[in-house]
């Protein structure tokens, strides 16, 4: 009598970048990111002053030198290199995670595990940027031609009470956000990861967005967060970022912690 053999069915393919997140994590980073923010708070305070006053030379400087006009696109590309600018905020919140002693050196003289590999990819954010920037100048010029921008002052009047300055402000905000949408998928973990582990940075890259893609509704709340806070920090003048930039670098280093691909 012959023997069919059994057929088991085929296992499901499970999504190793997936993970178990809710709604509420977002907020328990924040959370965690305040309990190391408010360990020796005059370093994490040092860093965002820090971040503040390079911020303030850079819109000063470009005043100066009748650049103004780069000011908006330059504030969107803030989002772009900040994850890279916060490398130190990491460093702090994993010796804090792993007991180990904090000193100012730590957030200064950081020592990522990848070497070189974080400086690469902060490179390539720095050109990532910089297209945004030339793009933005190119879609001012596809709306109101070769016109020199008026100044900051003039500039509110062009944008709300015209057709032409809503359709720029529509099409810039489509394009922006497509640059904010791939700068964050391919930062928000790459930089901690490249800190954290000995890998290369297009791995890491390419690992931030997939956790991201995969985890994209509690990704979206956390990118909420981070723009809500930062366009608190532009309506104070900027003064803001001295708080919420190191609250968020150590928020982030919690959200990789959360999403810490297996080491394969």
């Amino acid at each position: 009598m012959t023997m069919l053999p059994s057929v088991a069915p085929p296992l499901a393919t499970v999504n190793r970048w997936a993970r178990p997140l809710t709604a509420r994590d977002p907020f328990k980073w924040l959370e965690q990111g305040w309990r190391d923010f408010a360990t020796q708070i005059q370093m994490s305070l040092s860093y965002g002053a820090l971040i503040f006053a390079i911020s303030i030379g850079l819109v000063a400087g470009l005043i100066a030198l009748k650049r103004d006009y780069i000011l908006f696109p330059l504030f969107a590309g803030f989002m772009v290199i900040g994850p890279i600018l916060a490398v130190g905020l990491y460093e702090k919140s994993r010796r804090i995670e792993s007991g180990k002693p904090i000193r100012w050196e730590n957030l200064y003289l950081v020592r990522p595990s990848s070497g070189g590999q974080i400086l690469f990819t902060g490179v390539l954010l720095s050109l990532l940027m910089i297209v945004w920037i030339r793009a933005a100048v190119l879609i001012y010029a596809l709306f109101f031609g070769m016109v020199a921008f008026p100044g900051l002052d003039r500039v509110a009047p062009m944008l709300f009470t015209t057709a032409t300055g809503w359709a720029m402000l529509i099409v810039g905000t489509v394009v922006g956000g497509l640059f904010a949408a791939f700068s964050f998928a391919i930062s928000v973990f790459s930089i901690p990861m490249l800190l954290d582990r000995r890998t290369d940075a297009l791995t890491a890259m390419a690992s931030s967005m997939a956790l991201v893609c995969n985890n994209l509704r509690v990704m979206l709340i956390w990118a909420t967060i981070v723009l809500v806070l930062f366009l608190i920090s532009l309506a104070t003048g900027m003064l803001g970022l001295i708080v919420t930039y190191p609250l968020l670098g150590h928020a982030t280093w919690h959200a990789y912690r959360a999403v810490e691909p297996d080491t394969e």
